[in-house]
């Protein structure tokens, strides 16, 4: 099966997709929404609203490449829609562990720090 490099560079689209986009529709949400390049050899990843089906769009020197992955019986991890953030920066080998089923947005525990006061 293919899979990302791990030290590729990944954009996660928060809100759900509709999944009859093709590589045009997607390519226009990375340029109007995203403000990126779609042709600047990033992967930009998309969800469904059901959460059952990912969309992996990039573009590989002369035309773009489509991933599509359509789970049987789980959901993949999502984000929640965010107004002011469209999407998240992730590794490449947080990809993968997505596609894998991981919850690679959940947060640890915050850190405490205590100041020595005297």
């Amino acid at each position: 099966m293919l899979r990302p490099s791990f030290d590729a560079h990944v954009f996660v689209y928060r809100d759900s997709v509709d999944m009859r986009k093709s590589i045009n529709g997607l390519a226009a949400i990375v340029e109007a929404e995203l403000g990126h390049s779609p042709m600047s050899g990033a992967l930009f990843v998309f969800c469904n609203r059901s959460r059952d089906k990912v969309k992996l769009l990039y573009w590989e020197r002369n035309g773009f490449v489509l991933w599509y992955k359509r789970l049987e019986k789980h959901k993949f991890k999502w984000l929640a829609p965010v107004v002011d953030q469209e999407a998240v920066s992730v590794t490449g080998k947080q990809l993968n562990q997505l596609l894998d089923g991981l919850d690679i947005f959940q947060q640890p525990h915050q850190s405490l720090f205590y100041d020595n006061v005297g």
